[in-house]
């Protein structure tokens, strides 16, 4: 994705960058992979404001993200569409098994349209694909790497994140992340193949001063 800039006919125009979503699915999330989100608006569950500042802004729906890859070992599944996502950084992928079950998964850098992923203990070494991270070839770039067997990604799951396989060694994988900060991960969690989606978010400037 590009980053789009304006014509400065006002001052908060002048500074204003973001990113150029044209390409992403423009219509509402798939009613079934949604609920609600309700905000606190700062307040405690007596009603008092325990976090000042808080409130307002637009309503958002949560998307059910599937961050495990678990459920549908071994099938191959189409991408068909990347959506935006309001409550993460990322952009989310619909994807759609051959009996017409659907999902959302966190998009990959390079995913396309009509692209075929899939989750399982062998699977091609392409965006999109989930397997255990002691399965992939040392110097995999990866993200939504889990730390718990069968608990869902963790670490890298904001846009443009990932996370690279340096090393391996009895059972444990050694995951170098972005900081540079080096974990060791048990050999059969998963993560996904890829790094994520939006790269160019950390270069929004939203335009307005103080």
């Amino acid at each position: 994705m590009a980053l789009k800039t304006f014509k400065p006919v006002t001052p908060g125009l002048r500074q204003l960058v973001i990113v150029n979503r044209g390409e992403l699915y423009k219509g509402k999330p798939v009613k079934a992979l949604t609920e609600g989100k309700s905000g606190s608006g700062g307040r405690n569950n007596l009603g008092r404001v325990t976090v000042r500042f808080r409130g307002g802004g637009h309503k958002r729906t949560l998307r059910n993200v599937d961050f495990r890859r678990r459920a549908r070992l071994g099938e191959a599944a189409t991408v068909e569409r990347i959506e935006y996502d309001p409550n993460r950084t990322a952009f989310i992928a619909l994807i759609q098994y051959a009996d017409g079950d659907q999902s959302y998964i966190l998009a990959p850098q390079r995913l396309a349209i009509g692209d075929q992923v899939s989750a399982g203990e062998q699977v091609d070494i392409k965006p999109g694909n989930a397997m255990p991270v002691g399965n992939m070839p040392v110097g995999t770039i990866i993200h939504n790497v889990e730390l718990k067997i069968g608990r869902g990604g963790a670490i890298a799951r904001s846009a443009g994140a990932y996370a690279q396989i340096v090393g391996r060694d009895q059972g444990y994988v050694t995951v170098r992340l972005n900081s540079g900060e080096q974990r060791l991960v048990h050999g059969q969690c998963f993560a996904t193949v890829g790094a994520v989606s939006n790269p160019d978010h950390m270069n929004i400037s939203i335009g307005k001063a103080g």
